[in-house]
């Protein structure tokens, strides 16, 4: 599992179920530009995650970046702060992102 592509399908299979997220419910968009990237819909709702290609309903954050930044960021390779602050990856509701984020086995 090293794309970007990969790596985001992944998701599903690495969420962690948690009894004090139950009521969760949020939608994000990514969108990855570059041959391994695409268009993603990753939802969370009822303690479940689920993920889709294309762009569905309304998201509560939008991330954009290239194939090579995601992949480096879940691989541990490139630090999310700083590609943040570079400009190498565009989120829209940071909050949103840092809940996100703690919902998932890391890859390293």
């Amino acid at each position: 599992m090293n794309t970007a592509r990969e790596i985001i399908l992944s998701l599903k299979d690495r969420y962690i179920p948690s009894e004090e997220r139950e009521d969760l419910d949020t939608t994000f968009h990514f969108e990855i530009s570059g041959d391994d990237g695409g268009d993603f819909t990753v939802h969370i709702e009822d303690n479940k995650c689920t993920v889709e290609e294309g762009l569905h309903g309304e998201a509560n954050c939008i991330v954009k970046c290239k194939d090579s930044v995601y992949s480096d960021l879940e691989l541990g390779k490139t630090n999310a702060q700083m590609a943040f602050m570079m400009g190498k990856i565009k989120i829209s509701n940071i909050g949103a992102m840092m809940k996100f984020v703690n919902n998932f086995k890391k890859l390293h």
